[in-house]
C-alpha cells in the first residue's frame, strides 16, 4: 500500500513538472550587454503578449544598475558577470531602461510589437 500511494505521488510530480516546465521554456529570451558604460544593443524588440528573459551580462570591470521606471525593475549587474530579469508579458509600447551608475552613456529601449 505504501507503495502505490509513492507512485501516485511521483506521478502527480511528474505530471505537474510537465505542466508547469513548458510555461518556462516558452519565455522568450533577449540577450543585452554592458560595455564600455553602454548598453548593445541599444534598442531590443520582442513580441507583445509573452513573458520574456532579459540575460545582461556586463562585460565591464565595474558594477552597473539596470534600471527601468517603465518596467519597474532595477538590479545590480557585479563587474564581469550576468544577471536574468524576468519580465512580461507585456503590450506593445516602448520600455525605456538606462544605468544607474552611468545615465548619460547607458540607456536603451525595449520595443515590444
Amino acid at each position: 500500500m505504501k507503495t502505490s500511494n509513492c507512485l501516485r505521488l511521483v506521478s502527480a510530480a511528474a505530471l505537474c513538472a510537465g505542466l508547469v516546465l513548458p510555461r518556462i521554456a516558452s519565455a522568450s529570451e533577449l540577450q543585452l550587454v554592458i560595455k564600455d558604460r553602454q548598453f548593445l544593443p541599444a534598442e531590443i524588440k520582442a513580441p507583445a503578449g509573452q513573458k520574456l528573459r532579459l540575460v545582461v551580462h556586463n562585460q565591464d570591470s565595474t558594477p552597473e544598475e539596470f534600471e527601468s521606471h517603465a518596467l519597474k525593475r532595477e538590479k545590480i549587474i557585479a563587474g564581469n558577470s550576468k544577471a536574468t530579469i524576468l519580465l512580461g508579458p507585456l503590450k506593445p509600447g516602448r520600455y525605456t531602461f538606462f544605468g544607474e551608475f552611468n545615465p548619460a552613456t547607458a540607456q536603451g529601449t525595449l520595443v515590444i510589437e
